[in-house]
């Protein structure tokens, strides 16, 4: 009798690992430019008559807030999709492009033409709004959720640029200058570090260390941006490289300062786009892993050892006419051992890109330059399938 009880929890024990294990992912994706949520094998549509894009889980997965806009990027107005309740709803007649879920609760910090709001909250939904601070360019959330880092874009001057001002501002300043206060000032030149404005601040895994980007006047934009770090307290500020402004190509190693990126000037892909791992502290003790004769076009951390990224042969023959089409493959990186080695096998006409690492599994968007899929796999050696059909751009995966 002993052994038969002993034996049911033994297999109970292996089934829950079994289901455990299968759990499925979610994620929300856009096709045909209406929001969908796919689970497992399960698609839900969520949205009907609308153009969604950039769409955002909150702190706690319960609602997905996006942008209905328009194909002429004449409308932006934030909504929320509740997931609970099953309903659409709009917090309040919110007109922005840059909104942030808060990393410790159900609110949204947003920026509407230069002014930085919070939502409330009425009945556990994020609903109206409140005022924060005046005259902001870039922001984001410190690790706490109790205080913003926010930009200002620098003034023009008859000497030329000015300074670009980072502050500190509490979540309940509204509007209240006293509560401001100065976290760092970027001092700017034309020779080594030009910019008039700080936007895609990304916090390093221990909250010790702010990545972003330095964005000089527009055309210059177009072609090198500096990437730069602070320390929390703003008092250790490096420069650390050159890169286009593309805030999906830099990121934080998961549990380790250091910080991935995409190095290299000119708005072309074809040449000079290097992967790159700065090591913090000291900015200086950098390494590109990108072999002579390719381009790194994308990047993802897989484990603390290990970067993803999407690579193709370099191009230095073209000079006019269309811009080729970059076909890249991933591979990885072994940040110990320096091995690299191709890990999916597009068509000869296809290309990978978007790397992302969802717990176990690898996923990425897949086109033919017609249509696009998003193809996964369960580690680096597994199979490859695709797992969304018709897909507009990379999903966001819901982080359990």
């Amino acid at each position: 009798m002993r052994l038969k009880v002993l034996l049911v929890v033994f297999i109970s024990f292996l089934l829950s690992m079994e289901v455990s294990a299968e759990a499925p992912l979610t994620a929300a994706f856009v096709r045909d430019h209406q929001l969908w949520i796919k689970t497992g094998d399960q698609e839900i549509q969520v949205t009907r008559g609308r153009y969604v894009l950039s769409p955002k889980w909150s702190y706690d997965g319960r609602f997905i807030a996006y942008i209905d806009g328009d194909e002429k990027g004449e409308k932006s107005d934030l909504y929320i999709y509740d997931t609970k309740e099953k309903e659409n709803y709009q917090p309040y007649q919110i007109e922005t492009s840059d909104f942030k879920w808060s990393p410790i609760q159900n609110q949204i910090a947003y920026n509407s033409h230069g002014v930085l709001n919070v939502t409330k909250m009425n009945n556990g939904r994020p609903m109206g709004f409140e005022n924060v601070s005046l005259g902001v360019s870039g922001f984001e959330w410190f690790p706490n959720g109790r205080e913003f880092i926010v930009s200002s874009q620098s003034s023009l001057r008859p000497t030329g640029w000015g300074p670009i001002p980072l502050y500190k501002i509490p979540v309940n300043a509204n509007l209240d200058k006293n509560k401001v206060e100065p976290f760092y000032t970027i001092v700017t030149n034309e020779n080594e570090l030009f910019g008039i404005d700080a936007d895609f601040f990304k916090w390093s895994h221990d909250g010790k260390w702010v990545a972003f980007i330095v964005l000089p006047t527009a055309s210059w934009s177009m072609d090198s941006n500096k990437l730069c770090v602070i320390s929390n307290e703003g008092e250790q500020f490096q420069a650390v490289g050159n890169m286009l402004r593309n805030e999906h190509w830099l990121k934080w190693a998961p549990s380790a300062n250091q910080l991935a990126y995409i190095s290299g000037e000119g708005r072309f892909l074809v040449e000079n786009k290097k992967a790159t791992i700065a090591d913090m502290p000291t900015a200086i003790q950098q390494k590109q892993y990108t072999p002579e004769g390719h381009v790194d076009l994308d990047l993802e951390w897989y484990s603390p050892n290990k970067v993803i990224v999407a690579r193709a042969k370099e191009n230095k023959e073209w000079n006019e006419g269309p811009v080729p089409t970059m076909l890249t493959a991933l591979y990885t990186i072994d940040l110990k051992t320096e091995d690299q080695r191709q890990i999916s096998r597009p068509e000869k006409n296809e290309y990978d890109r978007q790397p992302q690492s969802v717990g176990r599994f690898i996923t990425w968007i897949r086109s033919n330059r017609k249509r696009k899929d998003l193809w996964m796999k369960e580690g680096v050696n597994g199979q490859e399938y695709k797992w969304i059909k018709n897909i507009d751009s990379a999903p966001v995966f819901l982080k359990r």
